[in-house]
């Protein structure tokens, strides 16, 4: 049930992280897989890595924070790469570590327009099409653990994730009539070369012993959420948000 074959997934935000490797899983389960981000060499790297190992990768160079009428037509060449489109993952998304104190307009519009507002519209221009087409569909929303409980330093990006929770429900509502699911993935703190830095510290280390497992999630602890979602295995299951970190929001004050 969690096989992909003959599907065709988009997800944005792959240049790296946790995208970079969601495109990788999605393509081992037989997806088609078109890769969206910024950076054009990295895709091309990434693209060429899938192929590499026998699975089928197109780039798409798109930033989900310009323009409704960008986004649509990057989603029209989305589908253009292997004929239809059958998954959206929107994975993009960027933080500011500041006080709330300290934060500008720039770094809650920054922040804002890619997590949440880039979400939306690449949700609306899938969906229209998907409607269009006829196929149905699902778009997993990754948020964040941070969206469900809160911490010091990111309030516009909790905020967006909080919002993007909402808006997964939302979105659920109205799509079922057309076959669209929409589902979220909440991960907790996931081990990556960005925050290996910050974990060795004492700080670090204190926050690893208040989550229940007391260890970092790695990102194939998100394989079995990811596959799920976006498989018929979940046929019957809109509006939901899978939380995947160690026990973090249940633990205690």
């Amino acid at each position: 049930m969690l096989d992909l074959s003959g599907k065709v997934a988009l997800v944005t935000g792959a240049s790296s992280g946790l995208g970079r490797h969601f495109a990788q899983v999605l393509a081992r389960a037989g997806a088609s897989v078109v890769v969206a981000a910024r950076r054009a060499p990295l895709l091309e790297a990434l693209v060429a890595t899938i192929s590499g190992t026998g699975g089928r990768a197109a780039p798409l160079v798109l930033d989900v924070s310009s323009t409704a009428e960008a986004i649509e037509s990057g989603v029209a060449q989305a589908v253009q790469c292997f004929g239809h489109l059958d998954i959206l993952i929107n994975n993009s998304g960027v933080t500011v570590s500041k006080p709330v104190l300290d934060q500008t307009s720039l770094d809650w519009d920054t922040v804002i327009n890619t997590n949440l507002r880039g979400a939306f519209f690449m949700s609306q221009s899938v969906a229209r099409y998907l409607r269009a087409a006829g196929r149905g569909g699902c778009i997993v929303n990754v948020a964040s653990i941070l969206g469900l409980r809160q911490a010091g330093m990111v309030a516009p990006y909790a905020a967006s994730k909080a919002a993007l929770i909402q808006l997964t429900k939302t979105m659920a509502l109205e799509l079922a009539r057309y076959s669209i699911r929409v589902n979220a993935l909440a991960p907790g703190y996931i081990a990556s070369d960005l925050n290996s830095a910050f974990f060795e510290t004492d700080a670090g280390q204190a926050l690893i012993r208040r989550i229940p497992q007391r260890h970092l999630g790695e990102p194939s602890d998100l394989d079995g959420a990811l596959l799920l979602l976006c498989s018929d295995a979940s046929r019957y299951m809109t509006g939901s948000v899978i939380t995947v970190d160690g026990g973090h929001v249940v633990s205690t004050l």
